[in-house]
């Protein structure tokens, strides 16, 4: 009788046991694969049937937040500020799914991680609000500031702290309204994102991480760069001919200058003059190889680790030797490279930063909605460009072309400001038409630079040297201006 109950127990056990392990199979291990299975509608619904943590700025304005509806669902998500921070954002849409923060965060504004659903065997017993509430690193007044400096012109505007890899902004136009796609009329909110796709500009698209363009004159810090770094050039070596073009092997077409200028000289003066035929002769020098692993180090043909869904930016990889040519394009941004604004912010950051390149983020910290801290996203470095000793040499090649160079409308009393610009033609060779690049970095004069600014403005007509520092280099000074002042104070704060 005694060994029959044993067995009995035992048996039992072993259903209990894979009975337990069977639910903790589905809820830990499938639940990510059940969740997304096309016909289950149960986790959409439950995450419109109850509220979501709120997003707001490091200044302390909520830009998405859910407010109580009256319709078929019980929560509505709300974005106070439109089109404002859309490209952060996203929106949250039944039908459609979410995009932005609304989507990379989706889990954590839910309250859904093991983190926020048990901190301790007592919260098993205790009615919390577990959503989570994002705080970014971006500013207010910065992003205000780069929607009013880029107005009505198709383009982009990325602002970052290089120390931290924090975004300070990130505007795109045209941009679209959140709320027209976050509506429970799924009808209507069908509507809406049929007119914003047939649009002119794609103004669903975040341009500055998802999108890329070449990049112009703007490459040039890359390749002076990986000039520098690997010894090939210094300040004063080598004094590149001047020339109103390059004769470029493998070829009968002469690379030129803008507009049949000759210019030539050492690093400083070809960057501040932004010499086609120099720095193309430079990439020739360095060769296919050398050049390559340059831009690697800057980050591309790699997706940087940035908390929304960015797009790698792309250098070729082709071997150059029988395609001269193509690496004399490469080394002044044309040909095949491409690069997404926030990259070249990047590249910008890594010059600002000795060499270092910290992981981009638009997320400072997420805490429950009982105050607590649930994760805080740290500077993290990312890449080591180039020395300390490169980025020294080549901000002060970038302050030359601010101080006599194309970029003078930068120039800002009480701040060590350095830059590039750049002009990148794009299609057919009549009418002339580029996008107007600069990046730039900025700080205290004699401390390390906090603010670096990438402007991407699109469709120039004409296609000068000029472009960049006349129409994106002012832009780039206004958002500079607005990061250099005091964040504004939080809401509710001292």
């Amino acid at each position: 009788m005694d060994r029959s109950i044993r067995r009995l127990g035992v048996f039992l056990m072993m259903l209990f046991g894979a009975l337990f392990a069977q639910l903790n199979y589905i809820q830990a291990w499938r639940a990510p694969e059940l969740n997304t299975k096309p016909g289950n509608t149960r986790p959409v619904d439950q995450s419109f049937s109850r509220p979501r943590g709120t997003v707001s700025t490091a200044d302390g304005v909520v830009i998405s937040r859910s407010v109580k509806s009256n319709d078929r669902y019980e929560y509505q998500r709300d974005f106070p500020e439109g089109e404002l921070y859309a490209s952060m954002t996203g929106y949250f849409n039944y039908s459609f799914g979410a995009t932005g923060l609304e989507r990379a965060y989706n889990e954590e504004l839910s309250g859904r991680t093991t983190s926020q659903q048990v901190k301790s065997v007592g919260d098993l017993f205790v009615k919390k609000d577990r959503t989570g509430n994002l705080k970014l690193t971006v500013r207010s007044d910065v992003q205000a500031a780069a929607k009013a400096a880029l107005g009505d012109q198709k383009g982009t505007v990325v602002a970052l702290n290089p120390q931290t890899g924090g975004l300070l902004a990130l505007w795109s136009w045209p941009s679209y309204d959140p709320n027209k796609l976050s509506v429970h009329n799924l009808d209507a909110a069908a509507g809406a994102k049929a007119l914003y796709t047939a649009a002119p500009g794609n103004p669903l698209l975040a341009k500055s991480y998802r999108e890329i363009y070449p990049p112009g004159s703007t490459f040039k810090v890359v390749t002076g760069s990986t000039g520098v770094e690997t010894g090939a050039v210094t300040p004063t070596s080598p004094v590149y001919p001047t020339l109103t073009s390059l004769d470029v092997p493998q070829t009968t077409r002469n690379l030129p200058n803008f507009g049949g200028n000759a210019c030539g000289g050492t690093l400083f003066v070809i960057l501040a003059k932004s010499c086609n035929t120099s720095f193309a002769q430079m990439g020739l020098d360095l060769g296919g190889p050398i050049l390559l692993a340059g831009a690697q180090s800057f980050g591309f043909n790699q997706v940087p680790p940035f908390d929304l869904p960015a797009v790698k930016s792309n250098f070729p990889t082709q071997d150059f030797k029988d395609r001269q040519p193509a690496l004399a394009q490469s080394a002044i941004g044309q040909n095949d490279v491409a690069a997404t604004p926030l990259q070249m912010a990047l590249v910008a950051a890594g010059i600002a930063n000795g060499g270092v390149i910290m992981e981009p983020h638009v997320v400072d910290e997420i805490r429950d909605g009982e105050g607590d801290l649930v994760r805080r996203l740290d500077p993290t470095p990312w890449k080591r460009a180039v020395s300390a000793q490169t980025s020294d040499i080549i901000r002060q090649g970038m302050r030359e072309v601010v101080a006599n160079g194309s970029a003078t409308r930068l120039q800002i009393d009480g701040l060590d400001v350095g830059a590039k610009t750049g002009t990148a033609q794009f299609g057919p060779s009549a009418p002339l038409t580029s996008h107007a690049w600069v990046i730039a970095w900025a700080g205290p004069a004699g401390q390390a630079p906090t603010v670096v600014v990438a402007v991407l403005v699109e469709g120039q007509g004409g296609a000068s040297e000029q472009t960049g520092g006349r129409v994106a280099a002012p832009i780039a000074k206004q958002v500079i201006e607005a990061a250099m002042k005091p964040m504004p104070v939080p809401a509710g704060g001292n």
